[in-house]
């Protein structure tokens, strides 16, 4: 029996318009015609994706509480469909995928050395460690690659040498690349942007750390990891 796929379905949406972004954390949105400031759930920079006029997804906040009453969790980009940028969906698609693969258990937010590392798992008495990244920079849709990251990150690159020091000291390691739009299967590093962060990509996989791409069916309000591919030995 084949197991069920890891999704994500939001309830309580709404459809907006893009206008601007105001700062990392928020926006302003058209709903039918009125102007909104809504929650941007990703601090990346998406300038090719937060476009003025951008047909765009809201989450209806359940804290009424709250300064904004919704969340952006999806941009519509023509020759992409949908693209979700809720920066929490990719840790919780794959907290999904690695509850159903048979390990012993599963732990969020583990500590090695100086990182938090987002899932420790074990199995029969064997470690294993992954780091996920959710990929939002298409690069060349025709070819289906994508590019990580969209902005330089220094916390990617001390996760990439702590899973590599992890490897070394025999813990099986992986970075899993989710990535969350349509038509894009294979994500490469972002060399011109963050020049560290590839190399640190490359060492990582030269000590036996995995790199697995997880590509994703992705609707305004639903996203569904379709399928993975390990392409380690491109880096070997």
């Amino acid at each position: 029996m084949s197991r069920s796929k890891s999704l994500i379905i939001y309830e309580n949406t709404v459809p907006a318009t893009f206008v601007r972004r105001i700062n990392r954390f928020t926006a302003e949105v058209l709903i039918d015609g009125n102007p909104e400031i809504v929650h941007v759930k990703n601090t990346g920079r998406l300038g090719e994706l937060l476009l003025p006029n951008a047909k765009v997804t809201l989450q209806k906040a359940a804290d009424n509480n709250r300064k904004t009453a919704y969340d952006l969790i999806s941009v519509y980009k023509p020759n992409l469909k949908w693209v979700n940028i809720d920066s929490l969906a990719p840790n919780a698609l794959m907290k999904q995928e690695l509850q159903n693969a048979g390990y012993d258990f599963v732990r969020s937010e583990y500590t090695f050395g100086n990182s938090r590392v987002d899932f420790y798992m074990e199995r029969k008495g064997e470690k294993f460690l992954t780091e996920v990244k959710g990929c939002t920079l298409a690069f060349d849709i025709q070819q289906g690659i994508g590019l990580f990251p969209d902005a330089p990150t220094e916390r990617g690159v001390k996760h990439l040498n702590e899973l590599t020091a992890a490897a070394k000291e025999g813990y099986h390691c992986t970075i899993a690349f989710v990535i969350m739009m349509n038509g894009i299967d294979l994500v490469f590093p972002n060399d011109e942007t963050h020049p560290e962060f590839g190399q640190a990509l490359r060492e990582a996989a030269k000590a036996g750390v995995q790199i697995i791409y997880y590509s994703c069916q992705v609707e305004a309000d639903c996203v569904i990891l379709t399928s993975a591919v390990n392409d380690t030995m491109r880096y070997l």
